[in-house]
């Protein structure tokens, strides 16, 4: 692969933390890619970074040294509006407790980030409409979040993740509170999106089972990122 398929770029990332007399290191000296079309799991105790690190990537927190760029531009040199855009634009999120707007449909929380980035409603729904199908959510389209099974709360999410086709999608945990065979589902549907949408997934998990299906693995312990697949 050449350099233009590397969708997130991790430089010599760290982050500091003051806890008022001394300075606590939470991550260091972290270097990754991820690239187009590739499945990534990070996995980590809890307290190992892992929560750090995703708000990094995101844009949600800025480094102490080093940076994190996103389909080639690094968060650093963008402004509070900017990292909203590029967020919106270029990566979708698929939360543990999935964070679904309660008052909404199925379709219409799907919709909402089309709608954010300024979408007609029309397109928004009939795009969100089809990625609700592909996920298998069809029959689903006006339940509310309360209505849904966890996995089917879970495939909500992963489409509304997709809906703006962002170049990479960052997983929290996204199998973390469901039973093993809606796990399996989810995961056969991250494999099958993968290679429909070409996208970036990386998955950040305490589960091992995820290393035996993803295309590169590392760990996060006491701040280092060390690979392992």
């Amino acid at each position: 692969m050449n350099d233009h398929s590397i969708v997130m770029q991790c430089s010599a990332l760290s982050k500091s933390y003051s806890d008022g007399k001394h300075l606590v290191d939470v991550l260091k000296v972290i270097d990754f890619s991820l690239m187009l079309g590739e499945t990534t799991a990070i996995v980590g105790a809890s307290g190992s970074g892992k929560t750090t690190l995703l708000n990094l990537l995101a844009g949600l927190d800025l480094a102490s040294s080093g940076g994190v760029s996103l389909a080639g531009k690094d968060w650093s040199t963008l402004n509070d509006r900017q990292r909203s855009k590029q967020r919106n634009r270029e990566l979708g999120f698929v939360y543990q407790l999935h964070h679904l707007l309660p008052e909404f449909s199925a379709l219409e929380n799907v919709m909402m980030p089309m709608l954010i980035a300024g979408e007609k409603s029309a397109t928004a729904k009939e795009k969100s409409m089809a990625l609700l199908s592909q996920v298998g959510l069809s029959e689903r389209l006006t339940h509310r979040p309360s209505q849904l099974s966890g996995g089917e709360r879970q495939r909500v999410a992963i489409a509304r993740a997709l809906i703006n086709n962002p170049s990479c999608v960052l997983m929290d945990e996204p199998t973390g509170n469901l039973d093993e065979t809606t796990a399996l589902e989810i995961q056969n549907l991250i494999q099958s999106l993968k290679k429909s949408q070409n996208m970036a997934f990386l998955i950040v998990t305490h589960d091992e089972k995820m290393l035996s299906w993803v295309d590169s693995a590392y760990r996060l312990s006491l701040g280092e990122l060390d690979r392992i697949k």
